[in-house]
């Protein structure tokens, strides 16, 4: 995939990393080496990509390009990627046809239940296997068409903005292996497992600072993390190192590449 050209070069250009959270996006912003600001929270996605650092990569945990007709077991590139990441697996969401996706954001029905069971009904009849999907991803789906909006109304931001996602790019700093230990259980986050993935962001250049500052309000500690693991996933996507999942991504009908990268 071509990159967008721009006017620095080096290591005066700003990336990226973001992850959803409650207040909307968590975003690290980092020099390709070295420099890492304190994230911040913003509202819309369409302010990351205005933000004064002007990012030249933005690694998003988020999915982008869908698919008319959902496969058996959802988009090749999460069938791909959950193949890497032995128990972490349920963190990779299916992601239904745009169809459904669009039916989950629409203004009528105005109840989010009806609206749930709704886009449930149009995602079975886009399916190949006739799947829904849990009421949890339904949750992020307003998240997904949000950065599908932008990127469609201007697709030159496809050179900068890549779908990552944060145990993909830790199953790559450690070693291909996947991770032992989850970073959130039932009763709330999993300190040995927040740790375990600050050890490799450590490893993988992060300042100690940022990695043991509080999140800002409107995010939790567990999206800070994700949000610095997308960070190394733009640094290595600056730096021309990542790969990408499947390695020749299908393009969506709008002509959006669906690919994970790490």
């Amino acid at each position: 995939m071509a990159m967008t050209k721009t006017t620095h070069t080096g290591d005066e250009v700003w990336l990226a990393g973001v992850d959803g959270c409650p207040a909307g996006w968590l975003v690290a912003f980092g020099r390709p080496a070295g420099e890492v600001l304190a994230p911040r929270v913003f509202a819309r996605f369409t302010d990351i990509v205005l933000a004064d650092e002007r990012p030249a990569i933005i690694a998003i945990d988020v999915p982008i390009g869908l698919p008319a007709q959902s496969p058996t077991g959802g988009r090749r590139a999460e069938r791909e990627v959950r193949a890497l990441l032995g128990d972490r697996k349920s963190s990779v969401f299916r992601i239904p046809s745009r169809r459904a996706v669009e039916a989950s954001i629409a203004t009528e029905p105005a109840d989010a239940r009806e609206r749930f069971f709704t886009a449930c009904a149009i995602a079975r009849d886009t399916s190949d296997d006739r799947k829904a999907f849990a009421k949890q991803g339904f949750y992020i789906l307003d998240k997904v068409a949000e950065v599908d909006a932008v990127l469609r109304a201007n697709k030159d931001h496809l050179g900068r903005v890549f779908e990552t996602h944060p145990e993909l790019a830790f199953v790559m700093m450690n070693g291909g292996a996947p991770l032992s230990l989850a970073k959130k259980v039932k009763s709330g986050n999993h300190t040995p497992g927040l740790d375990l993935r600050r050890n490799l962001l450590r490893g993988n250049g992060l300042p100690d600072d940022i990695l043991q500052m509080k999140a800002p309000r409107g995010a939790g500690d567990d999206d800070l993390i994700d949000a610095l693991a997308c960070l190394v996933t733009a640094r290595r996507i600056h730096a021309r190192q990542a790969q990408s999942f499947p390695a020749d991504p299908p393009r969506d009908e709008h002509g959006l590449p669906m690919a994970i990268w790490a």
